[in-house]
């Protein structure tokens, strides 16, 4: 056991930074069982990676049930934290002061100067450069996104995709063959952005009619509440990654007949983790967005963004938020209340036990396991919607993908039950698995 845990302790003395294992030993029926625990690192400290190949090379990420290669994206995601990269105050050098639209910016300094009366003893230049719209005289990214005449003519895909989908599934078509209801890209000031989003979700969510028997007027009800969709919005705009790596990524707002899906790109920033969204004040990553929004009382700025969106949805009978943080980006999805669907969140290992056990009714404080064929029959219905290997772990009950997958999901693959959503990619990060027609 002393020479294992040496061999152990030399492979992490090869790590960067140096991994330091918490041995445990016992003995079970006989034989001497050696456990190494590795505590996890520090965001600060990330990525953690094998010093013969490098830091590009030699970082991995648990995608699944396999080790992928961190993509250089992810790599670097962990540097700006650590070095507190500035994306959004670089410097755009094809744009001049003249491109900053200058009702915009009166509107800007005026709100500034009210709030904070030092500001008005100081030039217009002055106060543009305090504030990071400007630097050495350009604009900064902040400033064109913020008040550009046109935005987009620096930064293409700094935008929103929106698309009203037919169906549930991305690739399923409407009655007449089309692939979307509505698209459209929405483009302009990050004001104007949001504004045009919420524009697009009107026109394409359905509305409940109520006429009140007490006094018989007329209540409409929108399917999603318009204060949450625009919550959702202005995170993306304000929280999603600026940087080169996601400069080509516009934000991505998708409606299906039974949810609504905003795709952010950048993951959660710092040490924020998807438990913790809403209840800590995480780390901000584009400040100079966040405050002159605040400013200009668009956003409160005062990370009750996520608390409201839950509330919202409980007030109005619609199922839990999902959030979900996936390799470069981050999803926020409402579900209707106009639909049956129940959404993965909601979706666990309690809802499996009362699928996979039913009660002896000769010895009520029993309980037996139904057949296999009972227990495949409950994850068949749930694949009736493609899932994800996590998916189906969460449903399960089972912390370990490999183990779902060895033990539930191939047996139902090999057997043509359950199809995969990327036959071509069996082992790919974003495979999922739908019940065979």
């Amino acid at each position: 056991m002393q020479d294992l845990m040496k061999h152990v302790t030399e492979q992490c003395n090869q790590m960067h930074p140096k991994v330091r294992a918490v041995f445990t030993t016992c003995t079970i029926d006989g034989n001497h069982v050696v456990s190494a625990e590795i505590p996890a690192q520090d965001v600060t400290d990330r990525p953690c990676f094998y010093e013969g190949r490098g830091r590009y090379k030699g970082s991995y990420v648990r995608v699944g049930d396999a080790d992928e290669p961190m993509t250089e994206y992810e790599i670097y995601s962990y540097e700006a934290f650590r070095r507190k990269y500035e994306d959004e105050i670089r410097i755009v050098e094809r744009a001049e002061a003249d491109d900053l639209d200058r009702d915009s910016l009166l509107r800007y300094e005026l709100a500034l100067k009210s709030e904070r009366p030092h500001f008005a003893q100081l030039s217009e230049s002055r106060i543009l450069e305090l504030t990071s719209v400007l630097r050495n005289g350009k604009p900064t990214l902040a400033g064109i996104m913020l008040f550009a005449t046109y935005p987009q003519a620096f930064f293409p895909q700094l935008s929103i995709i929106a698309t009203r989908i037919p169906g549930t599934q991305i690739g399923e078509i409407g009655p007449n063959e089309e692939r979307f209801i509505d698209n459209a890209r929405i483009e302009g000031s990050l004001d104007e952005q949001l504004r045009g989003a919420i524009a697009f979700v009107r026109k394409n969510i359905r509305t409940t009619t109520i006429i009140s028997p007490e006094n018989g007027e007329r209540i409409d009800t929108a399917e999603y509440p318009i204060e949450a969709v625009r919550e959702l919005i202005l995170n993306a705009l304000i929280h999603r990654d600026y940087s080169i790596h996601t400069q080509g990524m516009p934000i991505q707002l998708q409606i299906f007949d039974d949810r609504m899906t905003i795709i952010n790109p950048g993951g959660l920033y710092g040490r924020l983790t998807i438990d913790q969204l809403g209840t800590i004040q995480p780390d901000t990553r584009n400040p100079v967005i966040a405050n002159a929004l605040e400013v200009l009382r668009v956003t409160e700025n005062r990370y009750s963004g996520i608390p409201t969106v839950r509330r919202l949805a409980s007030e109005t009978g619609m199922a839990a938020p999902l959030f979900e943080n996936t390799r470069g980006e981050f999803r926020a999805t409402l579900y209707s209340p106009l639909t049956r669907t129940t959404p993965p969140s909601a979706v666990n290992h309690e809802t499996f036990n009362r699928l996979n056990y039913q009660t002896d009714s000769h010895r009520p404080s029993t309980r037996r396991k139904n057949r296999p064929e009972e227990r495949n029959a409950a994850i068949l219905q749930f694949c009736a919607t493609p899932r994800t290997r996590r998916e189906i772990a969460d449903f399960i009950g089972l912390d370990s993908t490999a183990y779902t997958m060895r033990t539930y999901v191939q047996p139902l693959v090999v057997s043509g039950q359950l199809v995969l959503g990327l036959p071509g990619k069996p082992q790919s990060s974003k495979q999922t698995y739908r019940t065979a027609q």
